[in-house]
Parts: C-alpha cells; sequence; structure tokens
C-alpha cells in the first residue's frame, strides 16, 4: 500500500512548496521507489488554464491535454514522471463535480456540506489512480489559515486517520525571517503557523523553513521544542544557485531519516551520481551563449516558467550556460533601440500568448533573426508570427495576418498543427 507525504505551506505564500514536494520526490524515487506527485489548489477558477499569466505564472499543459498549476511542471522535470488530469485539481473544479451531482439527484434530495461531502471528494482526487506507487506526495496551495485551505486540510487529517498514521507524513514548510536592522531571526510566524495547523487537527513531524540564512543549532532546537517536533526534523531551505541543488541540500541535512522512521522504511540512501553531474553542469558551465527571449508577460517570469527550464535543462546537457535577454514585445513596438539588444545574442526565441498585443513587436523580432540569419525558435504563437511574417516580408502579402487578430484580413494565414 502507498505512502502518503502532505506538504502544507504557512506564513506567506510562494515560499516553493513546489520545488520541496519535487525534491523530496526526485530524493525517493532515486532510492528506487515509484512515486507520484499531486497538486490541491485552494482557488475556485476550475483550472488555471483562464488565469492571467501575470498573477499565477504559466499553465502547465500535461500529456493527456489537462491545463494545471506551473508547479505540475517541477514534479516532472525532478522525476521525469509524466503528469495527467489526475494530479491536479482546484476548488473550483471539485465543487463544480459536487453541484452537477446534486442537480442530477446523486445525493437523492439529502443536505450537500462541506464535510462530508467536499472532504470526501478531496480524499477520492488523493487516491485515485494509485496503483503500484510506493509514495504519493501531496502539495496543499495556499497557506495555513486561508479559508480557502480549511476543506483541504480537513480531508488530509481525515485521510490519515483513514489509511493509519504510520502511512502519512506532514511536511510543513514556513518562513523564517531574518530582521536585517536588528540582525535576529524570528521564529514566531512559524510557531504561530504550526498552531493553527495542530488547532484543526494536524500535527506536522517535520519543518522545512525558508530563510535568507542559515539556521543556527540553537534556533533549530527552539524550533523543535516550540512546535513539538525532533530536532533532526528541522530543515533549513536557504536560496540557492539552481533549484536542482535543493536535492542535494536536503540530502545533506538527512532529510529522509525522519521520514524512515516515521513510515518505517529502513535505511535509505538514494544514488546521486547523475544529479550531481547535472548540477555541475549548471553552476560550472564549460561555455557561454546568450538568447533573447521575446514575450509579452516578461515581467513575471513565471509565466515562462517551463520555457527557462527547458533552455537550463538543453544548456547543462551541452554543459552551457544559457543566459536569458529578456524582451517585452510590446515595447518592441514603440522602442526601435530594443532592436540593438538582438545584435548580441545567439538566438531567438519567441514565445507564446494571447491577442494581438505585443504582436507587431513579435513580428520585428521574427524579421530581424530571417534577415540576419540567427538561430529562432517560435513556440506556438511564435510560431504562427513566424508563418505571418514571411506571408508579408518573403511573399509580399503585406495585410497578411491570423484572424484571431484581424478577423476582416485578405490574407489570412492558417496555422495547423500536425
Amino acid at each position: 500500500m502507498a505512502r502518503y507525504i502532505f506538504v502544507t505551506g504557512g506564513v506567506v505564500s510562494s515560499l516553493g512548496k513546489g520545488l520541496s514536494s519535487a525534491s523530496l520526490a526526485s530524493l525517493l524515487q532515486l532510492r528506487g521507489f515509484k512515486v507520484r506527485v499531486r497538486k490541491l489548489d485552494p482557488y475556485l477558477n476550475v483550472d488555471p488554464g483562464t488565469m492571467n499569466p501575470f498573477q499565477h505564472g504559466e499553465v502547465f499543459v500535461t500529456d493527456d491535454g489537462a491545463e494545471t498549476d506551473l508547479d505540475i511542471g517541477h514534479y516532472e522535470r525532478f522525476t521525469g514522471i509524466s503528469a495527467t488530469k489526475s494530479d491536479n485539481i482546484t476548488t473550483g473544479g471539485i465543487y463544480s463535480d459536487i453541484i452537477r451531482k446534486e442537480r442530477k439527484g446523486d445525493y437523492l434530495g439529502g443536505t450537500v456540506q462541506v464535510v462530508p461531502h467536499v472532504t470526501d471528494r478531496i480524499k477520492k482526487f488523493i487516491a485515485h489512480n494509485i496503483k503500484n506507487e510506493d509514495f504519493v506526495i501531496c502539495e496543499i496551495g495556499g497557506t495555513v489559515g486561508d479559508i480557502e485551505s480549511l476543506p483541504f486540510l480537513e480531508a488530509i487529517r481525515q485521510f490519515s486517520n483513514d489509511i493509519g498514521k504510520k502511512k502519512t507524513l506532514f511536511i510543513h514548510l514556513t518562513l523564517v525571517p531574518y530582521m536585517r536592522a536588528s540582525d535576529e531571526i524570528k521564529t514566531k510566524p512559524t510557531q504561530h503557523s504550526v498552531q493553527e495547523l495542530r488547532r484543526i487537527g494536524i500535527t506536522p513531524q517535520m519543518l522545512i523553513c525558508r530563510s535568507e540564512v542559515s539556521l543556527p543549532r540553537a534556533l533549530k532546537r527552539k524550533l523543535a521544542n516550540s512546535c513539538d517536533i525532533d530536532y533532526h526534523s528541522v530543515i533549513e531551505a536557504t536560496d540557492a544557485k539552481t533549484i536542482y541543488k535543493i536535492p542535494l541540500s536536503f540530502l545533506k541535512q538527512n532529510i529522509l531519516e525522519p521520514i524512515s522512521e516515521q513510515l518505517q522504511l529502513g535505511k535509505l540512501n538514494p544514488d546521486m551520481s547523475q544529479w550531481n553531474d547535472l548540477v555541475k553542469k549548471i553552476v560550472e558551465p564549460a561555455d557561454e551563449v546568450k538568447i533573447a527571449f521575446v514575450g509579452k508577460y516578461v515581467e513575471h517570469k513565471e509565466s515562462y516558467k517551463s520555457l527557462i527550464e527547458a533552455l537550463i535543462h538543453s544548456g547543462a546537457w551541452l554543459d552551457t550556460k544559457v543566459n536569458i535577454e529578456w524582451i517585452d514585445s510590446e515595447d518592441l513596438e514603440t522602442k526601435p533601440e530594443l532592436m540593438e539588444k538582438l545584435e548580441e545574442v545567439d538566438g531567438i526565441l519567441v514565445a507564446g500568448g494571447f491577442g494581438k498585443r505585443g504582436v507587431e513587436g513579435k513580428l520585428k523580432a521574427i524579421q530581424y533573426a530571417r534577415e540576419n540569419k540567427i538561430p529562432y525558435l517560435g513556440i506556438c504563437l511564435g510560431m504562427q508570427t513566424a508563418v505571418i511574417e514571411f506571408a508579408r516580408n518573403v511573399l509580399n502579402l503585406k495585410d497578411a495576418n491570423s484572424q484571431e487578430f484581424d478577423k476582416d484580413t485578405k490574407n489570412p494565414i492558417i496555422y495547423l498543427i500536425d
């Protein structure tokens, strides 16, 4: 039977629950276990597909076509396991499913409530389609204390009782802020966050502490005592040169020992040789290149997370650091001096997007790449605009356009994906 690890977050959001979950999954996988990683998001959107990239970052599309949270991409990159639509769910998706059943009469006229109907649906998601996996890691989105997260926390508390506490582990990731003015590291936010978890019936067995600075032993002991956690289960997570160093940092702190003790697994010694080689090539590459990244959401770089990581991975494979020159495609339309940046690059990537804003800037970058024989890669809209640019400037169809941007164009570009 699979063992379940639940990762919650406290104090503030965006601390790195996804990366911590992915890192832990990679360590267990390198030990030889079969792992599944899932994300439970508390927002009311049915999925991230229609969410603004400036607010939520990229939408990660799985092999089976599901539009999911960007953390699903971290899971895939760290484990190589293809995610599916059953690996990401939102409050909106859950409520949509429950309301649809209620309208069909599936509840036989009974009162539909958060407990048990919503919590039961969450528990069903957690265990759905788990076959021969040894571990299922479930990241709970949001922050402990948010009203949106309460049904998820109640569900995982119940789930732990249902399958047995020796088959579940709760990890709480929290912020331990460093106050530069007073040169102090503060533990109180973490203490309050853990108290909030314990108030609803969950006692975490491990803390992962995000901090700008390394945590002294005395402070770790203070956290362990105040949060009722073993000292060796307090793991620090300071900023790293690359996210791919996180598993190595966790392993150096013996993160697998308390997991082994809680879940009764015995000694865990993953083979990190290939992972070490990857990190070395990222941190100390033999060569460098510069790639112009032209997009319309560059102010929020999480919007292009998968493309950024793809450049890092391909660079690491070639023992080469990929330096990214960020260029806002909308600025290219009004600031011709930005074209000078394209003179200094080894390649140009034009990313995808929706709507006509910034499209003319993308066309300028594409034309420059073609005329100056600079290697070019167009992703989604970046390839569609490449076809438009060729039609306009090579085939001399000056009004060529996509009907997405100009429904009355006399020379519509039909972009087909085989």
